[in-house]
């Protein structure tokens, strides 16, 4: 346990700057998130933009197109979000079908694995499977998020457990430590969003 402190400590003297705003900005977006504040969708913005540059350096392409998807994502999510539903009412958190999400499952794997292999194949990216699947299942996991669906955290309790191992990998030690604080974040999403299911 030293040890892996001493490691951190010497690394965290070697984090860049760039990567440092981007984790603050990133836990400020899910933070918000949480409490369903618009301004999220500006903190994510800012976050996204600077982890599009850091994980080309990493070799994380999927990574990396994932957050020009994620920066397109906080301008619907903002537009999303303050439009409302059809009736004028503010948007509120719903629950779809399970069949709903197995389908959406199904079809993330039939993509990851077509495009791991293509990565494998054609680009020297680190983890092109793993890669891949995080990847295509954060932009369904995203557009969930924009539409409130409550199921969107359990899709995220999956992907930042992953990632942590992929970033830790890459050396990207403060955004592996940023998606463990994303994890213990989650449930606390969850019931947030639950509980005002049941007031609204």
């Amino acid at each position: 346990m030293n040890d892996l402190l001493a490691t951190l400590g010497r690394q965290a003297l070697q984090f860049s700057a760039l990567e440092v705003i981007a984790v603050i900005a990133a836990i400020a977006y899910l933070w918000l998130a949480i409490r369903q504040n618009i301004w999220c969708w500006a903190a994510a913005a800012v976050s996204t933009s600077i982890y599009i540059w850091l994980f080309i350096e990493a070799r994380l392409y999927m990574e990396s197109a994932l957050n020009v998807f994620y920066l397109a994502m906080a301008a619907y999510g903002w537009y999303r979000w303050q439009s409302g539903n059809a009736d004028d009412g503010p948007l509120r958190v719903s629950r779809w079908a399970l069949s709903r999400h197995v389908v959406a499952i199904a079809a993330i794997l039939a993509i990851a694995l077509s495009n791991g292999y293509l990565m494998e194949k054609y680009s020297d990216a680190a983890f092109p499977y793993i890669d891949a699947a995080t990847t295509w299942a954060a932009i369904w996991a995203t557009y969930l998020v924009a539409q409130k669906v409550l199921e969107n955290w359990w899709y995220w309790l999956v992907i930042d457990s992953a990632s942590v191992v992929i970033y830790w990998l890459r050396d990207l030690e403060m955004t592996a430590l940023l998606f463990v604080v994303y994890i213990v974040m989650i449930p606390f999403g969850y019931l947030s969003w639950r509980r005002s299911m049941d007031t609204g």
